[in-house]
């Protein structure tokens, strides 16, 4: 089983390179952010999403995963700006169709063996909170967070005065590396790879010393265009201009 995982597109077209490129492969995963760029107009984004949608839709020999992002979590309906940079106000109501359209085709989280891929990582506490101390296991932790995004959307919303998200009770939608190891010590980081973006770094980063490559940063196809490859349990990083 090969597995493609592509970080915070924000409208950029290379995730098309990457499936033509690597061919072989099972499943692809996008950790989500198609939206609210720098480098492209609205329209772009939304095309680019689209073509997003289609592929997952006419794929039939590859499972197509699309997380949600932060960027993505404020055009659905309900939800409304939350003060994130890049909001596009202007084009706020044309993205917001074209999720609530597709919104069945987007979840939260997503598990595989013992890797788990959210948009920005996922903290005990906050498991804590919405589910109860002990009432969850690391085994239906992507089904918990998928089901609770249905029926209480508004749980992902921003949580907490720090500005970036820095907070041991942000969502995992939201929440910055260094809360979610404090948030993870001795727990979550024993039993789950985390595999994220939303945290932009040049190449795909592994932090934590005494974590063993537990936590891996995707969000690098702005910068280095960096991808993570996992096949039958190895985790390889390629470059899509290579």
């Amino acid at each position: 089983m090969k597995t493609l995982v592509l970080g915070d597109t924000h409208g950029r077209p290379f995730w098309k390179q990457i499936v033509e490129k690597e061919k072989d492969f099972d499943r692809v995963i996008f950790v989500g952010d198609y939206f609210d760029s720098r480098e492209y107009t609205a329209l772009e984004q939304i095309d680019n999403f689209r073509e997003i949608i289609q592929y997952k839709q006419s794929s039939n020999s590859v499972e197509v995963i699309l997380l949600i992002g932060n960027h993505d979590y404020h055009y659905f309906k309900g939800i409304g700006n939350q003060g994130v940079s890049g909001y596009q106000k202007d084009a706020a109501e044309e993205i917001e169709v074209i999720i609530e359209k597709y919104k069945m085709l987007l979840q939260m989280a997503f598990k595989m063996d013992h890797f788990l891929f959210t948009h920005a990582g996922v903290s005990k506490v906050f498991m804590d909170v919405f589910f109860g101390k002990d009432n969850w296991t690391t085994n239906n932790i992507a089904d918990d967070l998928n089901n609770l995004f249905l029926v209480r959307p508004r749980a992902f919303m921003f949580n907490g005065v720090e500005p970036s998200g820095d907070d041991i009770y942000q969502t995992p939608i939201w929440i910055r590396v260094e809360s979610l190891l404090l948030a993870n010590k001795g727990s979550l980081e024993h039993e789950l790879i985390q595999v994220f973006g939303h945290t932009q770094f040049h190449t795909i980063s592994t932090v934590g010393k005494l974590t063993n490559g537990r936590y891996q940063l995707i969000d690098c196809l702005g910068t280095s265009g960096e991808y993570m490859i996992i096949e039958n349990g190895s985790i390889f990083y390629r470059k899509y201009q290579d």
